[in-house]
């Protein structure tokens, strides 16, 4: 309840913009899956631009339409991934095929990430347009 609470103050400043810092990393998997959805619902309605800060794949995944992956320290965007699947997502769409191969190739490029002496993944390309982003930190 705490985080739709500040979910809504946050639309009912009217900016552009909003900020949302691990929001439901303290939370059980069912309420955080219920809550996922309720704010894909309201964030269709708003419109605006979130900017989720996640450590959950498959959360980065489901919400985001691009994923920027993270160096761990200093922190800078190393790679950048579009994420293309269809909305209104569903939870029956996180166990799809194309899902599955989004969130495969996110764990690859943290990988990559937080062991830079492996093969470096290559940048994915970003998506055009997008509002919903997620960053996800190998940290």
């Amino acid at each position: 309840m705490r985080q739709r609470a500040a979910f809504l103050r946050t639309i009912l400043l009217g900016k552009p913009a909003m900020l949302l810092d691990e929001p439901f990393g303290a939370l059980d998997g069912i309420t955080r899956s219920e809550l996922q959805r309720w704010l894909l619902e309201v964030w269709g309605e708003v419109g605006s631009t979130v900017l989720l800060i996640t450590h959950d794949v498959a959360e980065a995944v489901f919400l985001a339409d691009r994923v920027y992956v993270m160096t761990p320290r200093p922190g800078r965007i190393a790679a950048t991934l579009a994420i293309e699947l269809p909305r209104p997502r569903t939870p029956e769409l996180a166990e799809s095929p194309q899902f599955g191969a989004h969130a495969a190739r996110l764990r690859e490029l943290l990988r990559a990430e937080a062991w830079p002496t492996a093969s470096p993944a290559p940048a994915a390309e970003p998506a055009s347009g997008s509002s919903r982003n997620a960053i996800a930190d190998p940290s």
